[in-house]
């Protein structure tokens, strides 16, 4: 809070009262002017009763030095937050169409680009630099900020961020709140406009920019003191954007590993200091296309990621490690692995001689795009996961199908998943329900019914 200067503390006087009449004020101002539809007016209004101000925690940066902290401001029940959503629906399509060609959403999309630049623009003494952009969400104007997206509504948002902490409450008077939906699109929108300079300035020198939020990535042909020299020049385009630069042959960025070996590109998987091997256990109660899914997507990194075949070799034993740490078979851990290589018609093993095709077969695959869930025929049933009820999953879908397999309801398909904030009495009724159905068999289905009916009471 020190640091940035960006919250003001309000002592013991609760804003919440006023917060919640300014907001609904604020909306039927914008009803009565026209300026949203009265459809998006009752979708975004408030109700005293379901709203609370937001909480501020920390996440420790275990692989940082010092382990320093990361405030997060938990808004989920805070009064903007409907606005807050619906201004980021309507507004990061348009960001992430307007900044595609220099902004990457995952370590695969770098490789792709890297690989292309590589081959006509990389040298030996080419440069790759990471830079951090200090404390961006908080550093982010909240007037400028607002303008760079030019949405009324965006303002208002902006300057009602609200929370509690150890007894006072808060107000931010700078920046965004990271936990809102809406800050991230704020702050790239802000980025987008700070960097076109510098990316016209790359661009123009032959060179490959990219930025993933907070995080910047340069391969460039320059000078290192020349590059030194432009990063201190960027410093000062804006008093608000700090930037913290890492230059070298060697470069981590996101959880890619990049070097110059002499000229020659080489990527593999990076992962943090602090990273320990913990998956999802395979005794655990997930079902097992998760736990294969799992290995598919790690196996999957792994070659899109190693240049080599050796350090293909050694990431994947690296993972085998780690999921045998997790209690899965060898055998299953091997069918995987097996897996995937058909999975993109690959039908030999993967060699020195034929990783280097083979690996561009795959990263040259097209990508599945996701397919929209329509969800209006899925009823989701949520327990809190215990070792006795390890077996649970399999018999509701048992009785599921048992009593509702030839009925008119048969077209919807029941979810199961844990939460960990579900209310006892709906877990014991289901709980118990499977066992007298377990000794009775001849039961009629009633006290399945009866079992959502306290669902629907219990759940939050």
């Amino acid at each position: 809070m020190e640091k940035t200067k960006a919250y003001k503390c309000l002592g013991t006087e609760d804003p919440l009262p006023d917060l919640i009449h300014r907001t609904n004020k604020y909306l039927l101002d914008l009803r009565l002017t026209k300026w949203i539809t009265q459809k998006q007016y009752e979708k975004l209004c408030i109700n005293p009763n379901e709203v609370e101000l937001a909480h501020l925690y920390y996440l420790p940066k275990a692989h940082k030095p010092g382990t320093p902290l990361r405030p997060i401001i938990s808004g989920l029940k805070h009064p903007t937050i409907k606005i807050s959503k619906f201004l980021d629906e309507l507004l990061r399509p348009l960001f992430d169409k307007m900044a595609s060609e220099t902004t990457v959403t995952s370590g695969f999309e770098l490789v792709k680009q890297l690989q292309k630049w590589s081959k006509v623009n990389i040298r030996q003494e080419t440069l790759f630099c990471t830079i951090d952009v200090a404390d961006l969400y908080t550093m982010v104007p909240q007037t400028e900020g607002v303008l760079s997206l030019k949405k009324i509504l965006s303002r208002f948002v902006m300057q009602s961020n609200y929370f509690s902490y150890n007894g006072q409450f808060y107000h931010q008077i700078r920046g965004g709140a990271m936990g809102s939906p809406r800050t991230l699109t704020v702050a790239n929108c802000y980025m987008f406009f700070y960097e076109q300079q510098i990316i016209k300035q790359i661009s123009n020198s032959g060179g490959l920019y990219f930025r993933y939020m907070d995080n910047i990535f340069i391969a460039i042909n320059w000078p290192v003191r020349h590059l030194f020299k432009q990063i201190d020049k960027w410093n000062h385009f804006d008093e608000n954007i700090k930037l913290s630069e890492n230059i070298g042959s060697a470069v981590d960025f996101l959880d890619l590993h990049i070097e110059n070996q002499d000229g020659q590109l080489f990527t593999t998987v990076y992962v943090k200091p602090s990273y320990e091997p913990y998956y999802l256990p395979f005794n655990s109660i997930h079902p097992l296309h998760m736990k294969k899914n799992i290995i598919f997507t790690m196996v999957l990194r792994t070659i899109r990621y190693c240049s080599t075949f050796q350090a293909y070799l050694n990431e994947r034993e690296q993972l085998r490690i780690g999921l045998l740490l997790n209690k899965y078979p060898n055998k299953f851990i091997n069918e995987q692995f097996q897996y995937i290589l058909l999975k993109f018609k690959i039908d030999q093993l993967l060699t020195v001689n034929n990783y280097d095709n083979y690996r561009q077969k795959v990263i040259d695959s097209p990508i599945k795009e996701k397919v929209p869930i329509d969800y209006g025929k899925t009823m989701f049933v949520h327990f809190t996961y215990c070792s006795n009820m390890k077996t649970f999953p399999g018999k509701f879908h048992t009785l599921w199908n048992k009593y509702f397999g030839e009925s008119p309801i048969n077209e919807v398909i029941p979810v199961l998943g844990t939460r960990n904030m579900m209310k006892q009495p709906f877990l014991e009724s289901l709980s118990e329900c499977i066992s007298f159905e377990d000794k009775y068999s001849d039961v009629k289905p009633y006290f399945i019914r009866s079992a959502f009916k306290l669902k629907e009471k219990h759940s939050p």
